[in-house]
């Protein structure tokens, strides 16, 4: 069984079709937030109770249901109440990418931590363009990793960050391992007044920069579909089977039949 989730909310188009795309290999149920929680990060919720209701399925025969909170709840309630059968989590598909330095602040990748906090192989998946064509082959990629996972190929201990490029598929390069470049944004606090108070709004700026090729903006910039282990960037852990070989495989399979 599959727990997913998101950050865009319960009725975001990606969402959908992942659980259209994984429901295909393995039962999925999706916990997510009832309405978009962007750049919400690892926010968990301590102080207020929680609430979730039971949706309307988002894809025919798949148990919904929509939480209160932030990512990181929803996948902590539908690991610990919803689905404690579950053996992996997916999150997205995030509208837009999450690179460097936003998969700290990403909702999507705070969903993801959860599931590998409690020891379950788990994968944010993105993409910068929401077109129909690019949802599809970020789900078929999802389901690939999926079979991957539950056939042992890849180990328990996992922990992915994958992102598309906006390309259409048939301009895409294939499919590289990276690391997270660093140093990507700026952020910075414009003041601003509504004639009684003065306020901030946080403003977070983009830095124009070379990036090393084996890092995650490089293999996008490039058109490349970029695979980061979190588990290793984030907690120093190993990397098993997870390589230029196997990106090679898996490409060859996501252009099959695609």
């Amino acid at each position: 069984m599959i727990l997913l989730s998101n950050d865009d909310g319960i009725f975001a188009p990606g969402l959908r079709a992942l659980a259209q795309a994984l429901s295909e290999v393995q039962q999925v149920v999706v916990s997510a937030p009832d309405r978009e929680q962007s750049a919400t990060g690892t926010s968990i919720t301590l102080r207020v109770p929680l609430r979730l209701r039971i949706a309307a399925p988002i894809v025919t025969n798949i148990d919904t249901y929509a939480v209160e909170g932030s990512p990181g709840d929803s996948v902590i309630l539908g690991l610990d109440k919803l689905a404690p059968q579950a053996r992996m989590v997916f999150s997205g598909i995030n509208s837009g990418q999450n690179l460097g330095d936003d998969v700290f602040i990403s909702g999507t990748v705070g969903a993801a931590l959860q599931g590998y906090l409690k020891g379950l192989p788990s994968v944010a998946m993105s993409v910068e363009a929401m077109q129909l064509s690019n949802l599809s082959i970020a789900g078929k990629l999802a389901t690939l990793l999926a079979i991957r996972i539950a056939d042992g190929r890849l180990p328990q201990e996992l922990f992915l960050n994958v992102n598309l490029p906006a390309e259409p598929f048939e301009l895409m390069r294939g499919i590289i391992v990276t690391n997270l470049a660093h140093r990507t944004h700026l952020d910075t606090a414009q003041a601003g007044t509504d004639g009684r108070r003065e306020y901030y709004w946080l403003i977070r700026h983009k830095l124009e920069r070379k990036h090393a090729d084996n890092t995650d903006i490089w293999a996008i910039e490039h058109r490349y579909i970029s695979i980061t282990p979190l588990h290793t960037e984030i907690f120093a852990g190993k990397t098993v089977g997870i390589d230029k070989a196997f990106c090679d495989e898996l490409w060859h399979d996501l252009n099959t039949d695609s």
